[in-house]
């Protein structure tokens, strides 16, 4: 769903940009205050159907405030990377960490990750 709409509700001019041939290729001008918002909002937006997910499948508060607690800090280790880098931007830095840094920000990665990891748990606990 949030696909479907993603060019309507979110600022986000590297999604064209890294659709591109973008290796041989300046970032576009990027309003990085606005850009950096609209990441907070979609990953917030994730984080809280990840989390519904998650509270589906394991019912526990537990896991829910645990997840929590890492989707906060990934957010609070990644976002500043990434302002870093869509800053400091260069054809010859590559983009290849500025695309995935933002891939995990804007994409629900995360799930895929504590999904396993809390039902391999559930698994060795009893």
């Amino acid at each position: 769903m949030e696909r479907l709409f993603e060019t309507e509700l979110f600022y986000d001019p590297l999604i064209p940009f890294f659709k591109q041939d973008y290796l041989l290729k300046k970032v576009p001008q990027v309003n990085v205050t606005l850009l950096l918002l609209n990441t907070v909002f979609r990953y917030a937006l994730n984080m809280l159907i990840s989390l519904a997910i998650l509270y589906v499948i394991f019912k526990d508060k537990d896991v829910i405030k645990f997840s929590f607690f890492l989707f906060v800090l990934a957010l609070v280790i990644l976002l500043p990377w990434m302002a870093y880098l869509v800053l400091n931007a260069s054809p010859e830095s590559n983009y290849n960490l500025l695309f995935y840094v933002r891939r995990f920000l804007i994409q629900p990665i995360f799930i895929l990750f504590l999904l396993p990891a809390f039902y391999y748990h559930k698994l060795t606990i009893k």
